[in-house]
This record gives structure tokens, sequence and C-alpha cells, in this order.
């Protein structure tokens, strides 16, 4: 099938950027989105033109790095799915496509569809220590903690950072990877030993950084790991702990 792709192109941070449009006379149904701009590179190249820039690695929807935005939706059109994932399906032959880089104040433009989602790094630092007494390695069962409770801890930890939540937010609110990261950890026995000044610095971060939650519920369905909207209230929840309970 043949698609029309208008594909965000700036050389650069400063540069103003603008739209190009290309032609892809060989899209098949079951291309992932990246697929697709593999086969327009592959094009590109051979005429000697510079391919489009854009993140990926692992494209099996565990790494985050593959972010971009399709007709103005982060990923793509389906939901809870990452930019590897996205298939073409969903496309007739003729149809045009839209792709950009995710768009967000905080995430600023590298080059082409690559943007710099270090503020994301920024509030994972401030709150990933863990103080653990130094020594000899304690036994497996030392610790113990049910399996609903490490069900749980682990569904939040399924947050692979990939930014489309920010994206996807009319302020710029990372409040659902901040809330998955503090629900893991909280969740978590030896973590749970730093959670009140974690989340101190955490939410510190990500306010300094990222806008106020706008309550519009989008991010929860464009997150790929499928991260629930009750996340979000670990924020204020964990906030509040921070400053009425002692460490």
């Amino acid at each position: 099938m043949r698609l029309t792709l208008r594909v965000w192109r700036q050389a650069g941070p400063e540069d103003g950027g603008r739209y190009e449009v290309y032609e892809v006379a060989d899209a098949e149904p079951e291309m992932s989105v990246l697929e697709l701009l593999d086969t327009l590179n592959g094009r590109l190249v051979d005429e000697g033109v510079e391919p489009v820039a854009f993140d990926s690695d692992c494209r099996e929807g565990i790494c985050g790095a593959c972010g971009v935005t399709v007709d103005g939706r982060p990923h793509g059109p389906a939901e809870n799915t990452p930019s590897c994932h996205q298939r073409l399906g969903s496309y007739s032959d003729g149809d045009t496509l839209r792709i950009e880089p995710l768009r967000a104040a905080v995430f600023p433009v590298i080059r082409d569809l690559v943007v710099d989602r270090s503020a994301l790094d920024g509030i994972a630092e401030a709150g990933a220590h863990v103080w653990i007494p130094a020594g000899t390695a304690p036994d497996a069962d030392a610790m113990l903690q049910d399996h609903a409770t490490a069900e749980a801890a682990l569904d939040f930890a399924a947050c692979i950072g990939c930014g489309a939540c920010v994206a996807a937010c009319p302020n710029g609110s990372a409040n659902l990877f901040v809330g998955a990261k503090l629900r893991h950890l909280a969740l978590m026995p030896v973590s749970s030993l730093d959670r009140g000044p974690r989340a101190k610095e955490m939410i510190r971060e990500a306010d300094q950084e990222f806008g106020p939650c706008s309550l519009y519920g989008e991010c929860s369905r464009v997150c790929p790991a499928g991260i629930p909207l009750r996340a979000i209230g670990a924020v204020n929840r964990e906030r509040l702990r921070s400053v009425f309970r002692r460490t």
C-alpha cells in the first residue's frame, strides 16, 4: 500500500524545523511505525539524502526509547502501545500520516524525531537511592513480602519512562511517571526505609521541570506499560506522608 508521510525534520535544537513530505509505495499492514521509517530511510540513503533521525533500541516495547507522535497522538493510534508495536493495519492505501517528535516543552528536540528526555532521568536520579547496611549479603527470605504486594510493586515498576504521558498531558505533567516510581518503591521492604526523603526529592524535581496534573486522563491511555491512572494519586499521598510522618 502507498502511504504519504509528513515527517518533522529539524537539523538541531536551534533550527526552526519544518515538515517534509515523502511517499512510501511499499508499506505493509504488518509493518510498525518504526519499520515504516526504516523503509523510508533506506530509500533516502540510496538517494544520498540525510535519513530521518529517530530513537529505537529493543523494539520489544521494553526500553521506552522509541517515542514519536503519529497524527497528534504519542506513539500512535492504538492505546497503550509503544511506537515499535504500532502497526499500519488501521491505515488504507493513499492515507497520510503525520509523524513528529513527542511534543512537550520539557522535551527539546535534538534532531528530527529525537528529543531530550533527561528531565525524566532527573526525577529518577532524585529518588533512585536505597539505604541498606553494607556487609554480608542477607538470606533471600530475610525480608518477607507477600505475593500480592510483590505483584502490585511489579505492576508499577513496569513503567518504561518513554515520556508519552508527558506529551499527552495538556499541562506537560509527569505525575503518572512519578506516581508509578513512588508506588513501586514504597511497596518494596528495603526501599521503604527511604520513603519520605525520596518522595520529597522526586516530587520537588518534578515540580521544577513539569506542569501540574491536568486531570485529563489521557496519560494512562497512551502509556505502553498500562500504568493505571490511580498511580497519580500516589504523588499527593506520598507528599503528605513525607510531611506528617517521621522517616
